[in-house]
């Protein structure tokens, strides 16, 4: 059987009952409506690098998404859409973009994973999302067994979710299309720490060029870049996502803090308070858990790592343990960002 360790950034995970690469779209859709008829469970795998699969591995059928192919179509208004198959390298996908002079998805560099996935979790990073720019989304509708077009307004995107990510037996990504600017600037700074690197004022604009190198250097600093000599990038990426917070419920927060809380707004009265804050304030600083297996990364405390010989079991035991303090120690419960396959918190 195949391990799906060897298939996931954390490097974890059990074996597969059964194993299917597809890299064809017939293939892809053809492999999921056959598991779907036999009854079997069915994961749907592309890079790897948002998953937890527990040790036990999964008791079905995974079908790794191996689809290519990028096309470009000119619209008004100085627009391109570009779709992308399912299967694409994603930092592949901003990298072409980039280098065409496109403007869009230059804050999204170096997020490892595939193309299919970005919708699915609506990706984010420095201050903006994927659906900024998602046009449409080509899905295999399991239930009606046929291919559909959905328009952005019905993937029904929120921060670090979608109905693809809330549903997530109903519809298999099969391509998704962007529509970028043609502007050599990118779009308006939003994150502080990139307009730093940068040396821009919030919301002024930069080289798409710049700011990707920019996101980059970052990511990096913060282990946030896959890097096979780097220990620190063997994981998936944040853990938690950054709490939204009502109003009542940002007071309560900030009355136990010993100093201010930074936050961001959210909407609707809101706001977003960064997960990676709560955690080291709770206790649990850079490499917290040293010298275990499982521990908090050296470079970002969003980030749990698995340093050599861990186990799932070790690493969803020090989640727990960093959930559990937060909220003990602020009243605020944080909630995971990568998927869980076959283990819980």
């Amino acid at each position: 059987m195949t391990s799906l360790a060897d298939y996931t950034t954390l490097g974890l995970g059990g074996p597969a009952k059964a194993f299917i690469d597809a890299a064809s779209e017939a293939e892809l859709t053809g492999a999921v409506a056959a598991a779907d008829a036999a009854g079997e469970p069915v994961l749907i795998l592309g890079g790897g690098s948002n998953l937890v699969v527990a040790d036990e591995g999964f008791p079905g059928t995974v079908i790794h998404v191996n689809t290519r192919g990028t096309g470009y179509a000119e619209v008004a208004g100085g627009h391109v859409d570009v779709t992308v198959a399912a299967g694409e390298d994603w930092d592949d996908v901003v990298a072409a973009a980039v280098d065409g002079g496109l403007a869009g998805l230059e804050c999204l560099s170096g997020i490892p994973g595939r193309a299919g996935a970005t919708p699915i979790q609506n990706v984010g990073a420095y201050g903006h999302e994927v659906a900024e720019v998602i046009t449409s989304v080509r899905v295999f509708d399991r239930r009606d067994r046929q291919v559909q077009v959905l328009p952005n307004g019905s993937c029904d995107f929120a921060y670090r979710g979608s109905y693809f990510k809330r549903n997530p037996a109903r519809y298999v990504v099969l391509g998704v299309t962007f529509r970028l600017a043609r502007d050599p600037l990118s779009m308006p700074v939003k994150y502080a720490e990139l307009a730093a690197e940068l040396g821009v004022g919030m919301g002024e604009r930069s080289g798409v060029a710049e700011v990707r190198s920019g996101v980059l250097k970052i990511r990096a600093r913060k282990g946030m870049v896959l890097n096979p000599g780097d220990p620190d990038t063997k994981s998936a990426g944040s853990f938690f996502t950054n709490p939204v917070l009502g109003a009542g419920e940002f007071a309560r927060l900030a009355a136990t803090a010993a100093g201010p809380v930074p936050r961001f707004e959210a909407g609707d009265g809101n706001v977003k308070v960064p997960a990676a804050w709560l955690i080291e304030h709770a206790g649990f600083g850079k490499g917290y858990g040293a010298p275990g297996a499982a521990r908090v990364s050296a470079k970002h405390t969003l980030a749990l790592v698995n340093a050599g010989g861990a186990t799932t079991a070790d690493l969803l035991a020090l989640a727990r343990e960093i959930r559990d303090g937060v909220r003990a120690t602020f009243g605020v419960t944080l909630h995971p960002e990568p998927t869980l396959i076959g283990a819980t918190l």
